[in-house]
């Protein structure tokens, strides 16, 4: 009788490799296959669904990976920006892309990407995501482009690039001349998180007024925000 697939690892720093080769194996191995074999190449759109899945189970929530965030992805591990997300429907994505190739200009795989903002979601923004506070899954150069005509201290929540399993904010700084510029502020991690929530932190930045498209802040995270801060006041 085959068993769930299992992998066997001597030390810590293999887990997330193997969390990979676990993950592959259970969403693209055929049923009545060769044991071990599985194919090397699966089509995008059934990577979409698997991750989707894995993010809800992982993170226990009801709210998936939506049509942006799954394009935002696409132009990830395949590093293209230049194609629409109808094109990516009709691509294949390797098993190196997913898990051997490092991301450019990174030192970091797409998995080991993915699986920091599993951890870092799971441990420390459940309920802000679940609210559809976070919008995480967006490009630097994405976020300037939404964010250039808003008014001054809107902001939005993304998955760090740089950095895995970090969070950071986006805000819009207008000088009295009209002029904008879009501040991303230094990636808060689960250590840093642990020590003070997401809520308490977006509470503390004055420069912050509205998160994206218009909603006051206090009326976003209010409910996130430590109630013995607030009764300090």
């Amino acid at each position: 009788v085959l068993s769930l697939p299992i992998v066997v690892i001597v030390h810590g720093n293999q887990d997330n490799n193997a969390k990979a080769t676990v993950l592959w194996d259970n969403a693209f191995s055929e049923i009545d296959r060769v044991p071990f074999v599985v194919a090397e190449r699966v089509p995008w759109e059934k990577m979409c669904d698997t991750l989707n899945l894995k993010f809800m189970a992982e993170v226990q929530t009801t709210k998936g990976l939506l049509k942006e965030h799954y394009y935002f992805l696409a132009q990830k591990i395949f590093n293209d920006h230049s194609t629409t997300p109808e094109d990516f429907q009709n691509r294949s994505v390797s098993w190196a892309q997913f898990n051997k190739e490092i991301l450019p200009g990174r030192g970091f795989t797409f998995w080991q990407w993915f699986d920091g903002v599993l951890d870092l979601t799971k441990r420390c923004l459940k309920s802000y995501w679940s609210d559809r506070l976070i919008v995480g899954f967006i490009s630097k150069q994405y976020v300037c482009k939404l964010l250039s005509t808003e008014p001054d201290g809107t902001f939005l929540l993304r998955f760090s690039d740089s950095e895995i399993g970090g969070v950071t904010i986006a805000h819009i700084i207008r000088g009295k001349d009209g002029s904008s510029q879009v501040e991303n502020i230094q990636p808060f991690s689960a250590k840093d998180l642990s020590i003070r929530s997401l809520g308490d932190r977006i509470r503390d930045l004055g420069q912050l007024r509205n998160l994206y498209p218009n909603i006051p802040k206090d009326q976003a995270f209010g409910s996130h925000y430590n109630s013995e801060w607030l009764g300090a006041e």
